[in-house]
């Protein structure tokens, strides 16, 4: 991964927020993994350990996008999820003892494969053009006010910063790290903005819970 620095590093990469509904999913892969728990379990359970690991190891290899629990669930045929999760953990274990340059990483309400970050600068050597984007600090302090206060408007952007915001919130959007999410109540109903997919990416973030809190801010 390339990009802002992530906050998250010392975090454990398997760790889950337990208040995210359905481990992280959404919408269909809710419903479908509510469908799956109603029905019980599946052919999945017949699975023995070892083989239910390496299957999810398959699956995480060949997905482009982090894969919750539950999608894992209706993947493999409905084994029971706390055997999916005991097999995430395992296939860390694992990688880890062998000294792969490889972990299982938790982001954006799923479980993904990556490089380990010691190894950051040479796998960013396959990239073309820079492998670190650079972010000002006007941006950056920007981005903040969003992450931190969202959905926010760009006047309660500019009221806590007092400085204009219009065109660093422009190319925050552009660059995928912060997102229109609706219109606010009031008089001229101004657009409203919370953080992009791409923000958690850039930052290794499970979800915006794992955002440092001021406790953990004055101690940095």
């Amino acid at each position: 991964m390339t990009g802002l620095e992530p906050t998250g590093a010392d975090r454990d990469p398997l760790s889950m927020d337990e208040g995210q509904t359905t481990d992280g999913t959404s919408g269909c892969e809710a419903l479908d993994w509510a469908e799956d728990e109603t029905r019980g379990p599946g052919p999945g359970a017949d699975l023995d350990d070892d083989e239910l690991r390496r299957r999810v190891a398959a699956l995480l290899f060949a997905s482009a996008e982090p894969v919750s629990v539950g999608r894992l669930v209706t993947l493999l045929e409905r084994p029971p999820a706390a055997r999916v999760r005991a097999a995430l953990e395992s296939l860390a274990h694992s990688l880890e003892t062998a000294g792969l340059p490889i972990e299982v990483r938790g982001l954006r309400g799923g479980y993904t494969l990556m490089t380990v970050p010691e190894l950051g600068q040479v796998v960013g050597r396959l990239a073309k053009g820079p492998t670190i984007e650079r972010i000002s600090g006007a941006a950056l302090e920007t981005l903040s006010i969003v992450a931190y206060r969202q959905p926010v408007t760009k006047a309660e952007v500019e009221s806590i910063r007092g400085v204009q915001a219009g065109p660093i919130l422009r190319t925050l959007v552009d660059r995928g790290l912060v997102k229109v999410v609706g219109r606010a109540d009031v008089p001229g109903h101004p657009l409203q903005y919370g953080t992009g997919k791409e923000f958690l990416d850039r930052f290794g973030l499970l979800s915006l819970d794992e955002l440092p809190r001021d406790a953990e801010l004055a101690r940095g």
